[in-house]
């Protein structure tokens, strides 16, 4: 997400870096350098315009040029002016839906919208069981144009644990009041409606869903964009926007090659918020869209609250202590290390772990690939492990390396290689537990 803008705009903030001050010259060579970059991430031309012309009113001054650090001064105009282009420090996403509400989901046909209705159910659901608490939600279709679309969302449905409703009716006005006769019957908190998707925006459609509107009169619309589509997604938001209309925004395929312009450019141009984005195809890829985490992402500057937000998520906290303490006493086994390697599996790959640390962008995918690489590989020579060896990795003699290495279908290299990472990251924590700066971390 991202890594397109990130790597264009940390090469010119580099850049800039390097200056002894900022003038009138260097700072033009900056602007046309962050035009360059966003005219190749698709954002519309005249937006590119504004952003710059509000990039250049804010540094060139007196007080900046004669600054002694211009390139920290540079990145901080850059990033509130990206901030305001992305919503601003106080905008909020809309994760919070009121109870009981109609969810109307809208979207052309390819946009994802069908699987970004079962990840929207499986967050509210993982939001509510964080507070001890259940939600009542309904997933039902009236997308009678595409084959097999309702059974996607009845398989998706049972997926992430939620009711799905198959209306009776094969109009979609008439299957649309059926379907929400059923939600008040019910007593419903929630129902998620995915109205039907085109390659392209007709009347007939918007004609569909204006009569959807009418007659259910849903609290929250949400419109699912490809980001992929650059530039069109923004045409198609307006054409949306003009006719039924929408309260915010999901992008989809964000994970994809996507060069980030749609996101940098949805907000300021449609005044409308971003609540989503989709990230990968798994029913757990979806993430807020919080604009003052997406400005430094995009800063190159990292995302640690939302990788924290993550873990907190996916790893047991009393897992998590248990290795630490026995980490910070000396007794550390490999069967910690494949657990902590378990735990990472669980954030995503190293290449989505990456996106939120700081400076990470400069690391090449090659090098992610091949440390997932070997991740697996240090798994699967662990598991090819007895339980006495992991305790006690000391006990690896030759003969046992050979019985791992044919077990896990590696090489005995590869085990030594294993057994020097194990070493070193000991070695890391006595380090840590040894210096003063650190060391009452780990008492």
């Amino acid at each position: 997400m991202f890594d397109f803008l990130s790597k264009k705009f940390s090469n010119v903030l580099s850049w800039v870096k390097d200056k002894g001050r900022l003038t009138e010259q260097n700072i033009q060579e900056a602007v046309n350098q962050v035009k360059e970059a966003l005219l190749e991430a698709d954002v519309p031309y005249e937006l590119i315009e504004d952003f710059l012309t509000k990039v250049k009113n804010e540094i060139i001054g007196q007080k900046v040029q004669t600054s002694l650090n211009p390139g920290q001064q540079l990145i901080k105009v850059v990033h509130d002016q990206l901030l305001e282009f992305l919503g601003g420090k106080s905008a909020i996403p809309l994760t919070n839906f009121q109870i009981p509400s109609v969810i109307m989901v809208m979207g052309l046909q390819g946009s994802g919208k069908t699987t970004t209705i079962a990840k929207l159910a499986k967050f509210i659901s993982e939001q509510a069981k964080k507070r001890d608490k259940t939600r009542k939600i309904l997933l039902a279709s009236v997308d009678f144009y595409r084959p097999a679309a309702i059974d996607q969302l009845e398989i998706l449905a049972k997926q992430v644990g939620v009711d799905f409703y198959r209306a009776s009716s094969s109009d979609t006005v008439n299957a649309a009041k059926e379907i929400y006769e059923k939600f008040k019957s019910d007593h419903y908190e929630y129902l998620f409606l995915d109205t039907a998707g085109r390659l392209h925006i007709d009347n007939q459609m918007m004609e569909e869903l204006i009569n959807i509107d009418h007659k259910l009169a849903p609290k929250y619309k949400i419109l699912v964009l490809d980001a992929m589509t650059g530039q069109e997604s923004l045409k198609v938001a307006r054409a949306f926007d003009q006719t039924v209309g929408f309260n915010t925004a999901i992008l989809t395929k964000m994970d994809s090659d996507t060069r980030g312009g749609a996101a940098f450019a949805f907000r300021y141009s449609l005044k409308k918020p971003i609540s989503f984005v989709g990230c990968g195809e798994k029913i757990d890829d979806l993430e807020s869209f919080v604009p003052e985490r997406m400005a430094s992402r995009i800063l190159g500057m990292g995302d640690i609250l939302t990788l924290i937000e993550k873990a907190e998520e996916n790893i047991d906290y009393q897992e998590q202590e248990s290795i630490s303490r026995r980490m910070m006493a000396g007794n550390f086994t490999l069967k910690d290390f494949a657990d902590q390697l378990g735990m990472v599996d669980r954030l995503g790959s190293l290449q989505k772990i990456a996106r939120y640390l700081p400076g990470m962008g400069e690391v090449s995918p090659d090098m992610m690939e091949k440390g997932q690489v070997e991740m697996k590989r240090f798994k699967a020579i662990i598991s090819s492990m007895t339980e006495k060896e992991r305790l006690m990795p000391g006990l690896l003699d030759a003969s046992r390396k050979k019985r791992v290495a044919s077990g896990s279908g590696v090489l005995v290299t590869d085990i030594n290689q294993l057994l020097q990472k194990f070493e070193q990251s000991k070695q890391f924590v006595k380090m840590l537990k040894k210096g003063g700066r650190f060391g009452k971390f780990f008492k």
